[in-house]
């Protein structure tokens, strides 16, 4: 977060914990073993407007209150963990720069080491599964969801980041 804490960053932050929340459990496909959905838009919006440490707890934030509001399967704190690491590392690489380059870099970084070796191994430990089966069975969905949110973060990048810094300082 920024180094001044105030109440108009405050309500964004929850504002965007909120978005997080309906995007997760409404707008995503949940199976045991995927999910596919866009999530990850409140977060890159958090790491870009304020960094790391606020976007992994918007992720992580939202993960627990999507559990407890509206359980799709059993909680477990490792996928929190990965959620938080997924907004830590949008905010490394996406809070001082938005280049297309950037956004490869943290999408490859949150989709083999969060997504399919991390998740996976959770997966495993959760439901008991072979970690290796369900290794080549989450192939299919990283790299699906490494295009999809590639091509989704360049356009927020380009499109909507520029309309919400104008909102936001017109509203100082």
């Amino acid at each position: 977060m920024s180094k001044t804490i105030n109440a108009k960053s405050i309500s964004m932050i929850g504002f965007l914990v909120a978005m997080d929340i309906v995007l997760a459990r409404f707008f995503t496909i949940h199976t045991w073993n995927l999910k596919i959905g866009f999530s990850f838009v409140p977060i890159v919006v958090a790491a870009i407007f304020y960094g790391p440490m606020a976007a992994g707890l918007v992720a992580a934030i939202g993960d627990i209150c999507s559990a407890i509001l509206f359980p799709v399967g059993p909680f477990f704190p490792g996928f929190t963990l990965t959620a938080f690491f997924t907004g830590f590392i949008y905010g490394i690489f996406l809070k001082k720069n938005t280049s297309v380059k950037s956004i490869v870099c943290a999408e490859v970084i949150i989709q083999l080491l969060g997504s399919q070796l991390v998740n996976t191994f959770w997966i495993s430990v959760l439901y008991g599964s072979p970690f290796v089966a369900l290794f080549f069975t989450r192939i299919y969905q990283t790299v699906g969801m490494l295009i999809v949110e590639t091509v989704v973060i360049i356009l927020i990048c380009k499109k909507l980041v520029p309309v919400l810094k104008r909102a936001v300082n017109n509203g100082n």
